[in-house]
């Protein structure tokens, strides 16, 4: 065999033997890749993604879309190969396994946070939204969970509404574990409530729930530090004043509130807050209108350049990073409130995008 021959042959025995290392070396790393978008102000499946009734609605025209980002799942194993093609790829980015998965979570475990996340999101942003327009909502403190084997088991339950500790009133969530505090392990602490059955048929008649009774507890120490805990988890729910219903399915975390506020503040408002354009964004949102950071913002910006997006509404701290990166054709819009991202669409609709919050790469 001539030498050339020879070499040749080796080099390519040699680079198959490489190419079937890369595959069957596995790397603890996950890849994350732009997901589909959806317009909040349009139709999934034939429904509507926001539904809104017994209150005036008017229509609306655009697109206020919030975006996804695609991840590989728990228990995926990414390959040698693999983890180069994302690395050298401007479309997807890869990251270590426990930046996604943190702590050994499963992805079942992770599937149940986001979905929590998600549903949080909602009805922060159905919070946001109305108290933009001055629309009131009453909010409650609630018990959200009642950990297995506590002292609060059988005798809170999630839902039940908290007026007081030991006579004190509680305003927010964290008020409950600031007085329970107070008490050492095995003392006594008396929770006022309304059950959550006497809560849930008041909302359903529209009217104020009342009937309260009293609950008491023996505190225990809590598996970490010398604290006293009675074994729930104490957040916030609200009555509207009519009903907002957000309907998606398949979609998990908190990134989309901004998005969802801001279409139910375009349904409830006369003339149309995009304009006829073409507007996505990402962003967390509290029930005071704040907007909050997020994970993936270089792959939600080229998903939602992809769909056709020419702006983008970005939290003030992903600006830094997405101005980075920014796809051609994409203009960033920098907001840190509902209210922001209201008067920048406002502008916008005005043609004034001169006066646009930008950002920048610092």
């Amino acid at each position: 065999m001539p030498r050339r021959t020879a070499t040749m042959l080796a080099s390519t025995l040699i680079l198959i033997a490489l190419l079937c290392a890369g595959v069957l070396i596995k790397v603890p790393y996950s890849e994350m890749s732009p997901g589909p978008t959806v317009n909040t102000l349009g139709d999934v499946e034939g429904d509507p993604v926001l539904r809104i009734s017994g209150h005036k609605t008017y229509r609306t025209s655009g697109n206020l879309n919030m975006t996804t980002v695609r991840v590989t799942g728990a228990d995926y194993s990414m390959n040698l190969v693999e983890a180069v093609a994302g690395w050298l790829g401007h479309d997807s980015v890869v990251v270590p396994h426990d930046t996604l998965y943190p702590d050994g979570k499963t992805e079942e475990e992770s599937t149940q946070e986001n979905a929590e996340e998600f549903s949080q999101s909602q009805e922060s942003a159905k919070v946001a939204a109305l108290k933009e327009l001055n629309i009131p909502v009453t909010s409650y403190v609630v018990v959200s969970s009642v950990v297995k084997g506590s002292p609060s088991q059988g005798k809170l339950h999630a839902g039940d509404i908290i007026k007081n500790v030991d006579g004190t009133a509680v305003e927010k969530p964290e008020d409950v574990a600031k007085l329970v505090t107070e008490h050492k392990p095995g003392q006594d602490v008396v929770f006022t409530v309304i059950p959550a059955k006497t809560a849930a048929a008041a909302e359903k008649a529209g009217k104020k729930p009342e009937g309260t009774e009293k609950v008491t507890l023996t505190t225990v120490k809590a598996p970490e530090g010398d604290r006293a805990i009675v074994g729930i988890q104490a957040g916030t729910d609200h009555t509207f004043p009519f009903d907002i219903d957000i309907k998606l399915a398949d979609v998990g975390g908190p990134s989309a509130g901004l998005m969802f506020s801001l279409g139910i503040l375009d349904k409830l408002t006369p003339g149309q807050l995009t304009g006829g354009k073409f507007i996505a964004g990402t962003g967390t949102i509290d029930d005071a209108g704040k907007v909050g950071p997020i994970g993936g913002i270089t792959m939600k910006l080229v998903g939602a350049r992809n769909a056709g997006a020419r702006y983008f509404l970005t939290p003030d701290d992903n600006c830094e990073a997405a101005a980075a990166d920014t796809p051609d054709g994409l203009t960033l819009i920098r907001v840190k409130t509902i209210d922001d991202a209201r008067k920048s669409l406002d502008k916008l609709r005005a043609g004034d995008t001169a006066g646009l919050p930008s950002c920048s790469a610092g």
